[in-house]
């Protein structure tokens, strides 16, 4: 089908497109004039996502960061945040509104969940582009009422928020609390037993886990590592006597070059030699005697020290398989006192967290007064209502033509026939006739086809 033949079509019956979209413009019109009007007020929140806990230190990761937001922004229409503006607004004591709830036959629930349910029907969320911010929408036939409702519910939720938090908190600290007062009593248990298998077997286990006499045992060897036995030999550091000897000793030589043997002052040097010979002589000997005895008793401690060494690692081995057993449950008691330090801890951390104030949600000032209705759209409605008429004004033409299909041109019989086409035959027309054929848009179509 070519478009002349649309428009011919379209012109046959171009009442039908005129009818429908007319009727859809004054359907819409009526709605318009009809329906109230509801205006939205908007309240935003920020999510504070990248700010750390102040208990625990904890951030919202990036990945589970849109997962949060979306459970949060269904959470704002969940009734522990609409019942609580049910609370605040005291709707539940209104007598408009129970009349209105009686009225309904909604009996089956409670007033305070049918009231919560209306409040949930006005509320949308969104989140702002690029931010981690709540915008919270309220709509309601009065610009005053969807202002009050928007601050309302998020004054809500963030209340909501806060004690959820402190709930779950104080209800894990609970069971942790109770968790650590479990590992406790196992704890004491364990050392009961462990004291009482000390006490059993005479063996005491240190703070460092060791017994005392592996403690005793390293002891021993750590100081038998430690003693030296003097060398018998004489120490090879000379004498004060002896270096006076040596210079004396030069000293003569030096004048032995000059004078004579005989000389007085070589004989006074001679003498001289011979009284610091002596001494040094009798301080060497007491310098052997010293070291002398200095080696006996080192030999006689590093005895002593290797047979207390050999005494208690005999000790020690005999009581090898007790010392393992009091291992094993000084290790039991030690798990049980790390289990208990770490639950209290989380204990006392979660006490803490049930203590804030801190919600992590930070308002964004007040909703603002709508001073347009955003519904319903005029422009929108009635721009939508005609083109919805006009098309579904050209669609039922072209049903009407397929069920009754009229050869409207040459081009029909071309389509309709496959055979040539001699000539066109037309009735005789009036001159009315002949002047509306005139300005007739069929007419003009066929010839501009025919050109």
């Amino acid at each position: 089908m070519s478009i002349f033949q649309f428009l011919r079509i379209f012109w046959a019956h171009r009442w039908i497109p005129i009818v429908t979209t007319v009727s859809c413009f004054i359907g819409a019109l009526i709605v318009v004039l009809i329906v109230p009007p509801r205006y939205e007020a908007t309240s935003r929140v920020m999510l504070n996502l990248l700010k750390p806990d102040q208990v625990t230190g904890e951030v919202i990761g990036t990945r589970s960061s849109r997962l949060f937001v979306e459970t949060e922004m269904e959470r704002i229409k969940d009734f522990g945040v609409t019942g609580k503006v049910v609370d605040q607004l005291g709707w539940a004591n209104d007598p408009e509104l129970i009349a209105q709830y009686q009225g309904t036959g909604a009996q089956t629930v409670d007033i305070r969940q049918w009231l919560g349910q209306r409040v949930a029907e006005g509320i949308s969320v969104k989140t702002a582009s690029g931010a981690n911010i709540l915008e919270i929408s309220y709509r309601s036939p009065s610009p005053e009422t969807a202002r009050q409702m928007a601050d309302a519910v998020r004054e809500a939720y963030m209340t909501s928020t806060l004690e959820r938090r402190r709930a779950e908190a104080s209800r894990n600290a609970d069971w942790y609390t109770e968790q650590a007062a479990k590992v406790q009593q196992q704890l004491t248990a364990a050392d009961e037993v462990k004291t009482a298998y000390e006490r059993e077997n005479g063996i005491v286990m240190q703070a460092d886990n060791t017994d005392v006499d592996t403690a005793r045992l390293r002891a021993l060897a750590g100081q038998g590592a430690g003693v030296s036995i003097a060398s018998p030999a004489v120490a090879a550091m000379a004498t004060a006597s002896e270096i006076q000897l040596a210079q004396l000793d030069a000293q003569a030589a030096q004048l032995s070059k000059t004078l004579g043997p005989n000389h007085p002052q070589m004989a006074e040097l001679a003498a001289r030699r011979a009284t610091l010979a002596q001494l040094a002589a009798q301080e060497r000997s007491s310098q052997r005697s010293a070291a002398a005895a200095v080696s006996s008793n080192a030999a006689a401690t590093a005895a002593a020290i290797d047979e207390a060494v050999k005494s208690q690692t005999s000790r020690v081995i005999a009581k090898r398989d007790k010392i393992q057993h009091l291992s094993q449950l000084q290790a039991e008691v030690n798990l049980k006192r790390d289990q208990y330090n770490r639950t209290a801890a989380r204990a006392a951390e979660l006490r803490q967290e049930a203590a804030v104030m801190d919600s992590g949600l930070t308002p964004m000032g007040n909703a603002a007064t709508p001073r347009k209705a955003t519904f319903p759209n005029i422009p929108l409605i009635l721009g939508g209502a005609v083109g919805l008429g006009f098309g579904l004004g050209i669609l039922i033409s072209l049903l009407v033509e397929l069920l009754g299909r009229r050869v409207r041109s040459a081009e029909d019989m071309h389509s309709a026939f496959d055979v040539p086409l001699v000539a066109i035959v037309r009735p005789p027309e009036s001159g009315a006739a002949k002047r509306r054929r005139r300005f007739d848009f069929g007419a003009l179509i066929g010839k501009a086809a025919r050109a």
